[in-house]
């Protein structure tokens, strides 16, 4: 799926939510209703889904703090003597407005075996973890989370202070086991300021419902070889924050550049054996 069409799809998701949603989620909203099947014939055109629990791992609190800000972490549990490597991880919160919360690509050098990231929940739902492999097969996890609100929550900062901030980019390393720098396996962090408004936030002041606008794309990269890549869609929180694991090449270089639905490109490196912003 597209930038543009997720921004559609976002949009059409605010349309209907504001026309037919309750006025509050809560723990008796019927669940009788799975959408799982209908996503599976849009988002993956009804390809078969295997079972993904020797695969991947999804780790997502039960029921959410802050249902705007709630915390993911993705893993890999192909062990080393599996010839197979993940292609791609589909992120799917079946209740959401746009339930497909984002899609990353691993590079195919890169050994990413973990992505961590932060979500909107609307209502109490089930989250799908899809994953591609190397051999043309899809795998699929589930976990379920209780959260309500996330999609429409008001945004942290206010509109002036978002502006100030859209764009920054921080990027940092973080610490690994005695063997990290002989295997080169490192843990990085790229977070980026933006409001990714989901189109389902009302100005407090106006009381009118704020445009859906937020980084559709991001790509992360060394000495021009893929990292990581992501398609993202409304359920991305405020302020867009990627944390992942990788075997890096050896570059000296890291690089990411993204991309919002307003068509801003947002571009920044750094030394790889240092971290700032």
């Amino acid at each position: 799926m597209t930038g543009l069409s997720l921004f559609r799809a976002a949009l059409l998701g605010a349309l209907l939510t504001i026309a037919f949603a309750p006025a509050k989620a809560d723990e008796t909203r019927d669940q009788s209703y799975d959408p799982w099947p209908g996503l599976v014939q849009d988002i993956f055109a009804n390809r078969p889904m295997n079972d993904g629990s020797d695969v991947l791992a999804i780790e997502m609190p039960a029921r959410a703090e802050d249902a705007s800000l709630v915390p993911v972490t993705l893993r890999s549990k192909l062990g080393p003597v599996d010839s197979r490597r993940i292609k791609t991880i589909t992120l799917v919160i079946d209740q959401n407005p746009a339930p497909m919360a984002a899609k990353f690509t691993l590079g195919s050098d890169a050994n990413v075996t973990a992505i961590s990231t932060r979500v909107r929940v609307n209502n109490y739902t089930n989250v799908h973890a899809v994953a591609e492999l190397s051999d043309g097969q899809l795998y699929v996890i589930k976990t379920f989370v209780k959260a309500s609100g996330g999609c429409s929550a008001p945004a942290a900062k206010n509109p002036d202070e978002a502006k100030a901030h859209i764009g920054q980019m921080r990027y940092r390393q973080f610490a690994q086991a005695a063997d990290g720098a002989s295997s080169g396996i490192r843990e990085a962090q790229i977070m980026i300021g933006h409001p990714n408004n989901s189109g389902l936030q009302m100005d407090q002041l106006t009381q009118l419902y704020i445009p859906a606008f937020f980084i559709d794309q991001l790509q992360l990269s060394e000495d021009g070889n893929l990292v990581l890549a992501m398609e993202g869609g409304i359920s991305i929180s405020e302020d867009p924050n990627i944390r992942f694991t990788y075997v890096s090449n050896g570059a000296k270089r890291f690089r990411a550049e993204a991309r919002d639905t307003q068509g801003h490109v947002f571009e920044h490196d750094w030394p790889v054996d240092g971290s700032g912003s």
